[in-house]
């Protein structure tokens, strides 16, 4: 009888002990200690090294719901040919093609085959029976039958802003504030259709170039010639718009000494205009001569100076700059016959040492520098338009 007692309270006191070492292992590992009267330092060795068996005690005591799967658990087989056991090897049906991410298996077999793939021969084959099978047929044309197909013309909005003012939105806003008018009437509504070829656009009282027309200055240097091409190689204008996708010309010409303002395009009405003595577009040339020169100089070249082609007049004369007996002049005039400047002055007894222009029309050299090329902006657009009743 004392043996036996004596065992009892050692396990009690083995159990307590598995008691107090389980919690230090963690509150699943106290839950050991009922097991202190089946040998204390058993349950005191399941509460330190073994918490996933006292996890499944906890799920057991809340009425045997299973916990969830740990990653290393779970399983990936899905698709057709899944197993309910889970995979046999490596990670599943999910390396086989089975889950997303992975190649597709074919759906007409349940081995899991791959789908055949077409060679690039086939293709390229296929492609020119089909090029054989439809060549020389007639386009079909489709009926229009999206809404307002039936109207013809852009609207309105879509032709300024292919034009270069802006965003359809901002050209919406031009429309609003009554800026825009077509064929002589301003017009209030937006989505008005208009015919680009034919109808007359304005932008505050300046014609817009409606179609793909390109406007350009260049500043041409000393030494260019005034043509698109040359055959004996020399610097020529075209050499400055060789990268330009349609065909510009030059309008009017300047002497191979002459600098400044020379303008290219391709709208031939309005280059036409541009030269035509009948709309008298003025040109601005900077002359320097030595003097001194005598007062009536001026007058002399408004009232005209013979010359073996005719009578040449200058529209306005006078003296820019002084210094000693150099003179930088300015003759503005409309003609554009060959050398005019120079062979007027000379006329008159002064020899220009250098020429530039630096207006033609409405368009000014200003700080554009020898050599550069720019494109001329809308409102210079038309302005031209408007010197030559475009």
């Amino acid at each position: 009888m004392r043996s036996s007692s004596g065992r009892n309270s050692s396990g009690n006191n083995g159990g307590s002990r598995g008691g107090n070492s389980g919690g230090r292992g963690g509150n699943s590992g106290g839950r050991g200690a009922s097991g202190g009267s089946g040998g204390g330092r058993g349950a005191s060795g399941g509460g330190r090294g073994n918490p996933r068996g006292a996890g499944r005690s906890r799920d057991d005591e809340r009425g045997g719901r299973p916990s969830k799967p740990r990653p290393e658990e779970r399983r990936y087989d899905v698709g057709p040919g899944a197993s309910p056991e889970g995979p046999k090897s490596g990670r599943g049906a999910s390396a086989r093609g089975g889950a997303k991410g992975g190649p597709k298996q074919s759906s007409g077999t349940g081995r899991g085959r791959w789908a055949p793939a077409t060679s690039r021969e086939y293709d390229a084959r296929a492609e020119e029976r089909n090029r054989d099978r439809y060549a020389g047929k007639k386009d079909v044309k489709l009926p229009k039958t999206f809404p307002g197909a039936e109207q013809e013309g852009e609207r309105l909005q879509k032709v300024l802003a292919r034009a270069g003012y802006g965003s359809r939105r901002s050209c919406e806003e031009l429309i609003e504030q009554a800026r825009v008018e077509v064929n002589g009437e301003i017009v209030l509504e937006q989505g008005k259709r208009v015919d680009p070829e034919h109808d007359e656009v304005k932008v505050d009282g300046l014609t817009v170039a409606t179609q793909s027309y390109q406007f350009f200055s260049l500043n041409k240097p000393a030494g260019v010639v005034s043509t698109m091409e040359d055959n004996e190689g020399r610097q020529c204008l075209g050499d400055y718009v060789t990268n330009r996708e349609t065909r510009l010309f030059h309008v009017g010409r300047l002497d191979t000494e002459t600098e400044g303002v020379i303008l290219l395009t391709n709208h031939g009405e309005l280059a036409h205009r541009l030269t035509h003595p009948k709309y008298g577009v003025k040109k601005v040339y900077l002359a320097h001569i030595v003097g001194p020169i005598p007062r009536d100089l001026g007058k002399r070249l408004k009232d005209g100076i013979q010359l073996e082609d005719g009578y040449a007049k200058a529209d306005h004369f006078r003296v820019v700059e002084q210094t000693g007996k150099n003179y930088l002049v300015e003759v503005t005039l409309h003609e554009g016959r060959k050398h005019i400047v120079r062979r007027m002055l000379a006329e008159a007894g002064f020899p220009v040492d250098k020429l530039v222009r630096v207006a033609f029309g409405p368009i000014t050299l200003g700080d554009q520098k020898s050599g550069w090329l720019r494109r001329l902006s809308n409102t210079e657009v038309g302005m031209l338009m408007k010197e030559v009743d475009l």
